[in-house]
């Protein structure tokens, strides 16, 4: 099926199209909305937006008198009837989420689902987006890459969900919240194994940080320097390039030492655990764990 479009260029404030229009908001710096977005901003109808009271901020920067209305997670059910109806009798609406493109992890999936099977144009005015920010700045492969989201937050569910990634041929980007950054990055190193990979926060703001190491690094300097501040995503190495560029003796020695000191495991299993991550000879593994162990006599 082809999908109405809507046919936007110059246009007064009388002849903007009706239709749903899906616009990226700032991620941090209020100076990233597009010019083609305050436009449009400045004349649908109203604006569908998660939190009215974080709308209300842009729109009052930008003189925005546009007549704002509450989207989200917990009223969507009542509220896309509604929207739906507006649609069809012609008005213009503008659906933005708090920061960044609407429906990547946010509401609104269901709602452009629905005008497209009721045939209302929809068309999106692109721009910020926290996940493809962070993989440009993370210095990890492009050409192939996967949003996975959010993951679960308990611990069982979240490592099948990284069983279920762990083979895919490309960068993996997650979105976090730092009350679970630490167990995520654990559940992370686990499963995927020590891959290079980066956390990005503060993106586009004063503050923003990019820190690019090994599973092992950012798990380990979480749990001692706690939780960050901030909006995080976590860009984690495609499979591919895993052993090439991972597996330094200070990468095996780091594991090495978890295994042993924190999942209380012999030296013999922790070697073949180790072995089995890393590809390398268990005898070889062995040896480096019987070696790190006299330095530390």
């Amino acid at each position: 099926m082809v999908q109405k479009t809507i046919e936007t260029g110059a246009e007064t404030d009388s002849d903007l199209p009706s239709g749903l229009y899906i616009i990226a908001t700032p991620i941090g710096n209020i100076g990233d909305i597009t010019l083609r977005a305050l436009e449009t901003l400045g004349k649908v109808d109203m604006i569908a937006c998660e939190d009215t009271r974080t709308t209300g901020k842009l729109t009052t920067i930008y003189d925005l008198p546009t007549q704002k209305i509450p989207y989200h997670d917990h009223n969507a059910t009542e509220m896309r009837p509604k929207l739906i109806a507006l649609l069809k009798g012609g008005q213009r609406i503008a659906l933005l989420s708090d920061a960044g493109m609407p429906l990547i992890s946010d509401p609104g999936y269901k709602l452009v689902q629905q005008c497209v099977e009721e045939d209302i144009p929809v068309t999106c005015v692109p721009g910020a987006t926290a996940s493809l920010t962070a993989l440009v700045l993370s210095g990890l492969p492009t050409d192939k890459f996967m949003f996975a989201g959010f993951l679960p937050p308990k611990a069982a569910a979240r490592k099948t969900a990284l069983v279920e990634i762990k083979a895919v041929p490309a960068t993996l980007i997650f979105y976090e919240t730092a009350p679970r950054l630490t167990n995520s990055l654990t559940d992370m190193l686990e499963v995927l194994g020590d891959r290079p990979a980066a956390l990005a926060r503060e993106l586009t703001k004063k503050f923003e940080e990019v820190r690019r190491a090994p599973l092992s690094e950012l798990a380990k300097h979480y749990q001692t320097q706690g939780e960050p501040k901030g909006e995080i995503v976590v860009v984690v190495a495609p499979p591919s390039i895993h052993q090439a560029e991972v597996w330094t003796e200070a990468a095996l020695d780091n594991l090495l030492t978890r295994m042993i000191s924190e999942e209380k495991m012999s030296v013999k299993d922790a070697a073949a655990f180790v072995a089995a991550k890393s590809g390398i000879k268990k005898r070889d593994v062995y040896q480096r764990a019987l070696l790190l162990g006299r330095k530390k006599t």
